[in-house]
């Protein structure tokens, strides 16, 4: 899959995501009050793909570092992708178009780029975008996804969203939406947690067959975010193998992962609020991996998920991951 001249994919609706994103989830106060200026430096990096979601809790500073970007001069609005995402209360096909509206409000956006399922888990409606019981497990709610699909495919009919996808969708749960009767639009792209540890080959080389582009989240391992994110678990920017690799080609290893996925097709994200990473990581377009080390990487594969979403068991979409 190429790159044009501005780093972009065409996916297969014929609009242009571009090949690397930023993203802004933030695990806490101190790094959401991060967010605004860090967005400003990808901005003026070169960085024109920003990754949100409705759950993140950071649209707002993110729509006023994109305003502030565009009062300067630096962009235009139809210059920047944003990527939002229907959180999983929100399921119910009479919701979706409220949580759309509710992030259109917070960024001061006329529309957004990319709106995607962000999982496949539908929660139980309501104030608490993550309800429990008095057990402390979470209260499941039971909607048909296809439903869910055609109030996507009414927001991008209704101009509020220029491409629709999916998230953390696995061979079987992207068949569910693709073989729906009177389907309208397929998914142009399915987020999914894929670097070196776990690289999805199997889902890959499904989303390829489809025509759908797979999008690489926690590419760099994680953030190690204890909500999610065993403690003990390796840290994949400390493998020795992508360190010696990193250092044949006088890169960081961050790089050489980011890379790696580029050169499998799949669109990277990335999240760090340090200036001097953000401008390192530009430096991804500018360097090419060799066919050996693309299989030396390919051979650090464990199918090892660093985001634990045991709180969804019981849930009838539960597991969604290929192995």
């Amino acid at each position: 899959m190429e790159l044009d001249k501005d780093h972009c994919i065409k996916m297969n609706d014929g609009t242009k995501i571009p090949a690397v994103g930023f993203g802004i989830y933030a695990p806490d106060a101190v790094q959401k009050s991060k967010c605004e200026e860090a967005t400003k430096v990808a901005i003026e990096v070169g960085f024109r793909h920003i990754d949100g979601a409705f759950v993140y809790g950071t649209e707002e500073a993110v729509g006023r570092a994109v305003q502030q970007k565009i009062a300067d001069g630096t962009v235009k609005r139809e210059e920047i992708f944003y990527t939002g995402k229907l959180w999983s209360t929100f399921h119910r096909p009479e919701l979706v178009r409220t949580c759309l509206e509710q992030s259109l409000r917070k960024l001061k956006f006329d529309y957004i780029d990319l709106f995607i399922i962000h999982n496949p888990m539908s929660l139980k409606p309501g104030a608490d975008v993550l309800p429990v019981d008095e057990n402390g497990k979470f209260i499941f709610d039971v909607v048909d996804l296809c439903q869910t699909w055609e109030a996507m495919e009414a927001c991008k009919e209704a101009g509020l969203v220029k491409s629709i996808g999916v998230s953390n969708f696995n061979c079987r749960q992207l068949e569910m939406i693709l073989n729906k009767p009177g389907l309208k639009y397929k998914p142009a792209v399915n987020q999914v947690e894929c670097h070196p540890y776990f690289n999805q080959s199997k889902l890959l080389a499904f989303c390829k067959s489809k025509d759908i582009l797979l999008e690489a989240y926690c590419a760099l391992g994680s953030q190690r975010d204890k909500t999610w994110v065993d403690q003990s678990s390796p840290v994949l920017l400390e493998d020795p193998v992508l360190g010696a690799i990193a250092k044949k080609y006088n890169r960081s290893p961050a790089l050489v992962a980011l890379r790696y996925q580029l050169q499998r097709g799949i669109v990277v994200l990335f999240k760090t609020y340090t200036k001097k990473r953000i401008e390192e990581n530009f430096q991804v377009f500018y360097f090419h991996l060799s066919e050996e080390d693309m299989k030396t990487i390919d051979g650090l594969n464990k199918n090892f998920s660093y985001v634990n979403l045991n709180g969804f068991l019981g849930h009838p979409q539960y597991p969604f991951k290929d192995e």
